[in-house]
């Protein structure tokens, strides 16, 4: 079964740091590009940060410099490290396949002191 699940969502504090993890399984996450979305209380789906199948990557401009995806291809994995996060990137964080087109559950990330 080709799925997608993620892991590493919580409460943290402004200025903290939280890692995002998304293990693939069924299908390997190196064939395609790969990216986080998020969506925001009463609000729309956005791209976060995506990764071409050559590593290049992309960040939205409200978290360039803070957010970085990676992948590990060994381990099928992808990973979202946000920093000096926001109480705005409130939201909950989906991960995304572009080769199988499959998203991941979903993860809440809360930032509030």
């Amino acid at each position: 079964q080709k799925q997608l699940v993620e892991s590493g969502g919580g409460l943290v504090q402004p200025g903290g740091s939280l890692r995002l993890s998304c293990q693939a399984s069924g299908f390997s996450l190196d064939d395609y590009a790969i990216a986080w979305f998020r969506r925001a209380p009463g609000g729309e789906r956005e791209g976060v940060s995506c990764m071409s199948s050559a590593s290049t990557t992309y960040h939205a401009e409200s978290v360039k410099g803070r957010f970085t995806i990676s992948r590990d291809n060994a381990k099928n994995m992808m990973y979202l490290q946000m920093n000096n996060l926001r109480p705005e990137d409130t939201a909950e964080y989906f991960c995304f396949d572009f080769g199988t087109m499959l998203w991941g559950q979903g993860t809440q990330v809360t930032v509030s002191s």
